[in-house]
């Protein structure tokens, strides 16, 4: 089957595995809306199809600071434990209706305490949540896994607090740790101490790094933080020069360490020209381990079907590539390995072979 014959209605149907989604990024139009009204916050618009054109016009600046201050609004209405169960609940069945059959969300609990909550409160509100849509989604036949990764906020003083959470619920549903927010000017390593603890505590780690800053921010994030997984990555490029890798790129590849690869987010925050240039086919066409994810769907007005829509669309690719992304993306989630495993053998092959 060639790229130029795959339909989104086909695409849609496949499996999907997704690692980098933000839980604040993430929310339908129509719930902010009405969770705004039930809280008093003002919005740019109260009418859903218009809010989602204004969060995707104001994501396309180019800009990551801008595209980061969109998550004023939805945050706003994630303050309480109403608004918290709901978008956890619908975080889950919008995937599902996706067709993903695994998930990482990603948060972080010290943005969602102005409502009086504590931070475990937070944590245990979105678990309850995420059960719950979990559950929903299995009666309706579109089973999803979803494990959480608590995020700390590199430019806070609260990121080892954040740790301290990952490790109070990893059995409770936390699968992994994650830094977030603006990279440049507030390095990975300044939060080492918080790192230093997942390991001793055996608890895995992505870091956002090669975004809006360099290879340095790679290699810190690998080579002094330790991280198991990179954030977008997009800039590893830098380190390979026709073909030929640098130290750091054949590091990743070599150590298969996967790359939590936005395309549609990268365009919008400047550091990708096109979908059909973006750096993921070429590095999956190096032997990466590339995964592609949304990273905020709401924000990026994207789901896993147009990523991959766009991909076939405008980079040419495969099926074949469609299913190599989702199961480098199981192959890296932080789940024990037999039950990665089971989802590749018994969900992911199966489903790519039926749908074809």
């Amino acid at each position: 089957m060639t790229a130029t014959r795959v339909d989104a209605e086909v695409i849609r149907r496949l499996p999907k595995a997704v690692l980098h989604d933000h839980l604040d990024g993430g929310l339908r139009p129509a719930t902010v809306v009405e969770l705004a009204a039930a809280v008093g916050h003002t919005l740019p618009t109260t009418d859903p199809d218009e809010l989602a054109a204004w969060y995707f016009e104001a994501a396309n600046s180019g800009d990551l600071v801008r595209y980061i201050a969109t998550f004023e609004h939805t945050l706003a209405v994630m303050q309480n434990r109403e608004g918290l169960l709901r978008v956890a609940e619908e975080y889950v069945l919008d995937l599902a209706a996706d067709g993903v059959v695994y998930a990482e969300v990603r948060y972080a609990p010290e943005l969602n305490t102005r409502g009086g909550l504590s931070p475990s409160e937070v944590v245990e509100t979105v678990q309850e949540g995420l059960a719950a849509g979990m559950a929903k989604a299995a009666a309706a036949g579109t089973p999803v896994r979803v494990g959480t990764l608590l995020c700390g906020m590199r430019m806070f003083d609260r990121v080892r607090e954040a740790a301290d959470l990952a490790v109070a619920y990893r059995d409770a549903g936390v699968v992994g740790f994650d830094i977030a927010g603006a990279e440049d000017g507030f390095p990975p390593a300044d939060h080492l101490d918080a790192f230093e603890h997942l390991r001793r505590e055996s608890v895995p780690f992505t870091i956002h790094a090669g975004e809006a800053h360099g290879l340095p921010s790679i290699h810190q994030a690998l080579q002094v933080c330790g991280a198991q997984r990179i954030g977008h990555g997009v800039r590893l490029t830098e380190d390979i020069v026709d073909g030929k890798l640098g130290r750091l790129a054949g590091w990743v590849r070599d150590r298969r360490i996967a790359l939590e690869m936005c395309p549609t987010s990268n365009l919008q925050t400047g550091c990708a020209t096109s979908i059909a240039e973006h750096p993921i086919t070429a590095l999956k066409d190096l032997g990466f381990r590339v995964t592609l994810n949304t990273d905020n769907r709401l924000v990026s007005g994207t789901t896993m079907t147009r990523e991959m829509s766009l991909l076939v669309e405008e980079a040419g690719w495969t099926v074949e590539d469609l299913r190599t992304v989702t199961v480098n993306a199981l192959k890296s989630a932080f789940i024990p390995f037999d039950e990665r495993n089971a989802l590749i053998e018994d969900v992911v092959l199966p489903g790519y072979a039926a749908a074809l």
